[in-house]
């Protein structure tokens, strides 16, 4: 097992990465107010590991609520919120109750602004059973739902008390859901470390015939990354906000086709080579660096065409972006392999003329 630790002074929390970790106890009592957690999962991890959970915890004498909910992003809503809130108030759960988000990044969204938000905060637990939760929705507190208008407009930034990447879940993950996930990773090299794109590289055929040690070490690198960007800018008033690369362009494309259609990883793939694309018609990525993000993401298994959705449709929907600001889109763009940036000083011609193209 592999531990680092996300710096909030005293919000700090530990992420553990390794193999059989739902089983381990030890891991998960340290982080409970009192033996009394509710568990939210879905209809599709409740069959796979929720008894193996809640039979770690009973064993430990905690009395454990199930909660499962509607698989999908499309149930990423208020109704589905409601849900979690009637089951804890119809068991009069108090403060000292922990929410356990077991499941992907929908699960852990849901889970955390629940937690936010009923009692106006109680604990909550994070368990990432796939790829793109582990290395990036589970770690740095941003919670929340969707709106009809806009993907995740509404919501909180609330930390976990802990992370568990238990890496053995993932090998009940479809593989297009793996693929979705390595999005998220090879982000990371991209905006801010050029040593471990290099590394993704030399390993993609390994990660994707699901070697252990090379999972392990992607997420550890990824995790890594992340908790040094959320220690240095927890609520995204800038050097956080790299992060979003290909999301203002990729959220566009979820809501576009109907939340679910395209899943969350598939859409920040397309929406970084539209970044890349942009980054290239301003002078900032050469042809060479464009052709290797795009292979490396093509390795990945993951769509890079955007779909034709035409130019006012995308800016329309790209408004509906949190990094908006005085009605200006701001984008995350590439000055390099490892090197973003964040601006509104981009030339909307060219904007338009990526665009076009979709």
């Amino acid at each position: 097992m592999q531990t680092l630790k996300v710096e909030l002074a005293d919000r700090s929390y530990p992420i553990h990465i390794g193999q059989n970790l739902i089983s381990n106890a030890d891991l998960l009592l340290p982080h409970l107010k009192r033996k009394h957690v509710a568990i939210v999962t879905n209809t599709t991890v409740a069959p796979l590991y929720l008894d193996k959970l809640s039979n770690t915890l009973q064993n430990a004498g905690v009395k454990v609520i199930p909660i499962i909910l509607p698989d999908g992003e499309a149930y990423k809503n208020t109704e589905t919120l409601n849900k979690i809130y009637d089951v804890l108030l119809q068991n009069r759960c108090e403060r000292s109750t922990t929410l356990i988000a077991l499941g992907g990044g929908v699960i852990g969204d849901l889970t955390g602004y629940a937690a936010a938000t009923y009692l106006r905060g109680v604990p909550f637990i994070q368990i990432p059973t796939t790829l793109l939760s582990q290395v990036d929705s589970s770690v740095g507190g941003k919670t929340g739902i969707n709106h009809p208008l806009g993907k995740n407009m509404i919501g909180a930034f609330y930390q976990p008390q802990v992370v568990l990447a238990d890496i053995d879940t993932l090998k009940t993950l479809p593989p297009r859901e793996f693929s979705a996930g390595m999005a998220e990773v090879i982000k990371y090299g991209l905006i801010r470390d050029a040593e471990f794109f290099d590394w993704l590289e030399a390993n993609i055929d390994a990660l994707m015939a699901l070697d252990v040690n090379a999972i392990s070490e992607a997420i550890y690198r990824s995790c890594h990354n992340k908790a040094e960007v959320v220690a240095r800018d927890e609520h995204e008033s800038g050097e956080r906000a790299l992060l979003n690369l290909g999301h203002t362009f990729g959220h566009a494309i979820e809501n576009a086709m109907g939340y679910g259609v395209w899943l969350h990883g598939e859409a920040v793939a397309a929406g970084t080579m539209l970044a890349a694309d942009l980054s290239q018609r301003m002078g900032w990525l050469t042809a060479a660096q464009v052709q290797r993000m795009h292979d490396l993401l093509s390795q990945a298994k993951l769509p890079l065409d955007a779909p034709k959705l035409g130019v006012e449709k995308y800016l329309d929907l790209m408004q509906m972006d949190k990094k908006v600001a005085d009605g200006k889109i701001r984008l995350v763009l590439q000055q390099g392999i490892g090197k973003s940036v964040i601006t509104s000083d981009y030339d909307v011609e060219k904007l338009k003329q990526t665009l076009l193209l979709h």
